[in-house]
């Protein structure tokens, strides 16, 4: 069964941007109600997209709820410069720091995982 690491990168700042972030999260959502191996990791202005749908008042906090298990990791070196750290360690998720303070793409191709980005 194929595993997959939805890599998200987008802000979520835009209508487009948002979009991206959307998709990443039904695409995991889907695999997840297939019972599929399935990562979420926030990465570089993504990192913002994970501390706004934290918040309840989120459009799209629901649908973040649904796959929130499935977050492996915050970028924490990201989360950092984009002064979101404290609103990541607010909403409880794990920060990914396997690499200089980012997350392993190495690991994750290690271990198998088809990286789609968003």
């Amino acid at each position: 069964m194929p595993k997959a690491a939805f890599v998200i990168l987008a802000s979520g700042d835009s209508p487009e941007s948002l979009g991206r972030v959307v998709n990443a999260l039904m695409g995991a959502y889907e695999m997840m109600e297939s019972g599929q191996e399935v990562k979420i990791i926030f990465d570089g202005a993504g990192t913002q997209a994970a501390a706004a749908l934290s918040a309840p008042d989120h459009k799209y906090h629901d649908l973040f709820r649904l796959v929130q298990s499935k977050v492996s990791g915050i970028c924490s070196y990201c989360a950092n410069a984009y002064g979101v750290a404290p609103k990541i360690e607010q909403a409880d998720l794990p920060f990914a720091d396997d690499f200089k303070g980012h997350p392993s793409f190495k690991g994750l191709l290690e271990e198998q995982y088809q990286i789609l980005t968003f």
